[in-house]
């Protein structure tokens, strides 16, 4: 037994010995190898890489370690125990000293973390479903499932178009919801609407040109973002004037593409009129054009069944880009193009031979969401709390600001509220005061969009998803507490 336990000890102080990664290349300056040794466990104490109290191996077993005499060893003790280095003690072996403090570096002392900066006490921001809403059992069944199901080649280098599993329940899915009619090896997946335009616009990755080409004709009201990635690679905007039927596609000319949001323009609201859809079509068959369809709140429409894809009409006429975004969360940078034959090879070809962008177990989960019939579930159910927290929103304001007006409301995550002349800027600033975040209506004009075509109303945009569900009361009612009062009657008027 006695044998035993110090054979384990032995074993102990020679894994040990082999962790102390002595480095002995000096051993042919002065001194040899002792005073190799001696310089090398110095500074490993002195770094603090030898912590105060460690236990060193004994002079057999770290000198069979380093291939030197035991001599060597015990005498590289003896000198940094007389320095004050280390300590011996009968029983308990050579240790670090405890006052041996490693060397302070200025470059290792901790820095301050800057102090956080505070989020809004309400935030109705656009653009974001409600995070407390994500299915979280129902995403981890499926990613189990996915987890169990999937072949040992998933976990090889992922295709570029996305995985077939999903590519399938995306065909049969926006068929029946949207009334897109595509094939699996026409859908390439991506990890979002920006991803998208990147990839359409952007460079290849052997450095050509896109696969598309400007000018591009956008609504004139919409996100500065994606003006600003089309700029970043070289692409002119052309804004389109809007009115209460959506775009002006009658007023396309030269340009090579449109980007529209038919389905709920965003952020002023509306679906684009039946005889736009049929025209923007037409004319994209005589000029050989592209419309780019950006299915913006798609989803998610209250008042009558959800406005299908334009995409519909010809699918060799439109690119129809989705995403999970709204409907599950911006966090899983999950999306999908929807393209003409002719496009497929080029849009691959851009995004590279590997999937390098979407999570391929992420992919498989959601189409497991899909196929189980929980994604479905889980809109309807969305619908239904956007739809309740849309209608108190507007009943908030017939109550606390009647001469405000709401638009947008019939479908989206957010309503555009009307506001007196000059005065959108002061409300955005008295928002920001009182802890409301929200977006002024001015922001999403474009630049170039001229006043004769589209004229220019002062507003702000408030989502109505962003905050919690308990949270949401309060956020309405800071939001109509910073809303400017009617305008008085003018005296004799």
């Amino acid at each position: 037994m006695e044998d035993s336990r110090v054979n384990s000890w032995m074993d102990s102080a020679r894994r040990i010995g082999a962790d102390l990664h002595l480095d002995l290349s000096e051993s042919s300056g002065p001194g040899g190898r002792r005073a190799a040794l001696t310089r090398a466990l110095r500074d490993a104490v002195r770094s603090g890489r030898l912590a105060p109290g460690t236990r060193l191996p004994p002079y057999r077993s770290l000198a069979a370690d380093l291939g030197v005499a035991r001599n060597t060893v015990a005498d590289a003790y003896a000198e940094l125990v007389a320095e004050g280095w280390l300590t011996a003690r009968q029983g308990s072996g050579t240790r670090v000293a405890e006052r041996a403090e490693p060397l302070r570096r200025a470059e290792r002392v901790p820095r301050k973390a800057p102090p956080r900066a505070r989020g809004p006490r309400h935030d109705l921001r656009q653009g974001t479903p409600d995070a407390s809403a994500f299915p979280r059992a129902a995403w981890l069944a499926s990613c189990r499932r996915a987890l169990q199901q999937a072949p040992n080649e998933v976990f090889g280098p992922g295709d570029p178009a996305g995985r077939i599993e999903l590519r399938e329940a995306l065909t049969e899915y926006l068929a029946r919801a949207r009334g897109v009619r595509t094939e699996p090896d026409r859908i390439v997946i991506c990890s979002g609407f920006a991803h998208a335009l990147r990839l359409l616009f952007g460079q290849d990755r052997s450095g050509g040109g896109g696969v598309l080409r400007g000018p591009l004709a956008v609504e004139a009201y919409g996100l500065g973002f994606h003006r600003e990635l089309l700029a970043a690679a070289g692409v002119r905007t052309v804004p389109l004037p809007l009115d209460e039927d959506g775009a002006r596609v009658d007023r396309l000319a030269r340009e090579r593409a449109v980007l529209l949001t038919p389905a709920h323009q965003f952020p002023t609201g509306g679906p684009l009129h039946p005889e736009r859809r049929a025209a923007v079509i037409d004319w994209a068959r005589a000029r050989g054009g592209v419309v780019l369809e950006d299915d913006y709140d798609g989803e998610f429409r209250y008042d009558r069944k959800p406005v299908g894809a334009v995409q519909g009409l010809d699918p060799e006429r439109v690119i129809f880009i989705g995403s999970v975004s709204k409907s599950l969360s911006p966090a899983l940078r999950l999306g999908w193009m929807v393209l003409p034959e002719r496009y497929v090879g080029d849009v691959l070809a851009a995004k590279g031979e590997r999937e390098a962008w979407v999570s391929v177990l992420d992919q498989l989960s959601l189409a497991d969401l899909i196929v189980s019939g929980a994604y479905d579930r889980h809109v309807r159910r969305m619908r239904q709390r956007y739809r309740s927290r849309r209608d108190r929103l507007v009943a908030a304001l017939a109550e606390h600001a009647p001469h405000v007006e709401v638009t947008g409301v019939a479908a989206g995550l957010h309503a555009v509220l009307r506001l007196p002349p000059g005065t959108e800027r002061s409300t955005v600033k008295a928002a920001t005061w009182q802890g409301v975040a929200l977006d002024g209506l001015a922001e999403f004009r474009h630049p170039d969009a001229a006043e004769e075509d589209t004229p220019a109303h002062d507003g702000i945009v408030v989502g109505c998803a962003t905050p919690s569900e308990h949270a949401y009361g309060a956020a309405l009612e800071a939001l109509c507490g910073v809303l400017p009062p009617a305008e008085e009657p003018t005296p004799g008027g």
